[in-house]
């Protein structure tokens, strides 16, 4: 065992996560990347690496707002901006963003201000909060002597942009230093990360018991989102629930369908624990399986265990990539054509990050894995019945020696959920047709 679960709790028995090493550290990270590039400062609008650099959070009910922004200057600490009252929250109960600016003398409050950005175009042009965006940040870089230097920013309003560009401020792709200080996890980043699975564990055990004939997808969502906000989740970000014909081709977006006996169904779990993410799929059949849905799971399964038995230091995406299938092998045109289905991708405080498996870059493009990366590795299978199809993802952390797999709910054969049938004869076949008179007689296809 190499990633330790924890209760969700502090105690002062048992070293658990350290929640000042993980501000501490990722903080370092960000650092470095800035130092090693040619930039002046990171600004950054993404939620996500909001929380990466000042190790702040007011609510999911702003990720899509773009209202707050936060700076690293080369050199200093982080000066974040942020909607309201927050910023007088953050002064209060979030010292480590004052404290380095008080002590290098930059006054009280430098590190926690209000300011706001223009609500993706919400505020009237006339009120100026693309001006006074980039006012605000020309004065911190004038603050720390980086007048005019280049700007890397993730994303940004195209007002705010042109008004930092007015101000003679080169305005840049500063995203890759984000992902590359995001790439590999520290040790408290892991811990937070297998805390995060563990719960989706639970919550296919409660979906397990729950599968029948007659529940809906969306019954499905709303069980495990329960689940997961009881056991201390604080953003459930989707669940896709996917079952019968819908299966093929994947919709990724559930529905109000209604589960019936024999059906495949599949789920991909995503939320988030203190800021880190899942990506979890499981399958199950209803009742019984077919069986090409069980011949379906069973290739689903094999593709996923000969990518996991490549997992290493040193090996590269390219080479797990190479042992999935092409696209043209499972019904679609190209590789863009069939994108996530044979796929990996970074989980941290966001899904997909790096490093990126996919036929349809990886192989001109491979990334060398490093131990404390942690990835979900997906594939996908349809049925040959035509509408059925497989689904399996597993949580990867890369180690010195290899790798261990952290998503733990059972997956090497395909599950039947629901209750057990019998008959005059005995037990109901778990492998079966849905449709009974092609198993009355096997002669004709059916399964004795």
């Amino acid at each position: 065992m190499v990633s330790a679960t924890y209760g969700t709790t502090g105690v002062d028995w048992e070293n658990r996560l350290d929640v000042g090493r993980l501000r501490r550290e990722r903080l370092q990270k960000l650092k470095a990347e800035l130092d090693r590039s040619e930039l002046g400062a990171l600004l950054t609008f993404d939620f996500h690496n909001i929380r990466y650099m000042t190790s702040t959070h007011i609510g999911t009910w702003a990720m899509d707002k773009l209202i707050r922004f936060a700076l690293l200057p080369r050199g200093g600490d982080p000066v974040l901006w942020d909607f309201g009252s927050a910023a007088r929250h953050h002064q209060l109960y979030s010292p480590w963003l004052d404290e380095p600016h008080a002590a290098a003398g930059r006054g009280e409050h430098y590190g926690a201000r209000a300011g706001i950005s223009t609500l993706r175009g919400a505020i009237p042009t006339g009120a100026g909060r693309a001006e006074d965006v980039a006012a605000k940040i020309a004065q911190v870089m004038a603050d720390f002597g980086l007048a005019g230097q280049p700007i890397g920013v993730d994303m940004i309003e195209l007002p705010v942009l042109e008004a930092l560009q007015r101000l003679g401020f080169p305005v840049v792709d500063g995203q890759q230093q984000f992902l590359e200080a995001r790439r590999v996890k520290t040790r408290d980043e892991v811990g937070l990360l297998t805390q995060a699975v563990s719960m989706v564990d639970a919550a296919y055990e409660d979906l397990y018991a729950f599968l029948r004939p007659g529940v809906r997808e969306n019954e499905c969502v709303g069980l495990v989102s329960k689940t997961l906000f009881d056991l201390g989740s604080e953003h459930v970000e989707g669940v896709n629930a996917i079952s019968g014909e819908r299966c093929s081709p994947h919709p990724h977006m559930f529905s109000d369908r209604m589960i019936r006996p024999g059906d495949p169904a599949f789920f991909d779990i995503l939320h988030s624990y203190q800021g880190y993410r899942t990506c979890y799929y499981r399958t199950f059949a209803v009742g019984s399986a077919s069986p090409g849905m069980r011949g379906a799971y069973k290739i689903c399964r094999e593709l996923i265990d000969n990518a996991i038995s490549l997992v290493k230091p040193g090996a590269t995406t390219a080479d797990i990539v190479q042992v999935w299938p092409d696209a043209t092998d499972f019904g679609f045109g190209d590789e863009e054509a069939a994108f996530g289905l044979q796929y990996g991708h970074g989980v941290g405080l966001s899904i997909w990050e790096r490093p990126i498996f996919s036929r349809l870059t990886s192989i001109d493009n491979p990334e060398t894995l490093e131990p404390g990366q942690v990835f979900a590795l997906e594939t996908y299978w349809p049925a040959a019945d035509g509408w059925g199809a497989a689904r399996i993802e597993e949580e990867i952390l890369v180690t010195e020696s290899g790798c261990e797999v952290l998503t733990k709910f059972p997956a090497e054969e395909l599950l039947i959920a629901g209750q057990r049938y019998y008959t005059t004869g005995g037990e109901l076949p778990p492998v079966r047709e849905s449709q009974s008179h092609l198993n009355s007689r096997p002669a004709a296809g059916g399964v004795a």
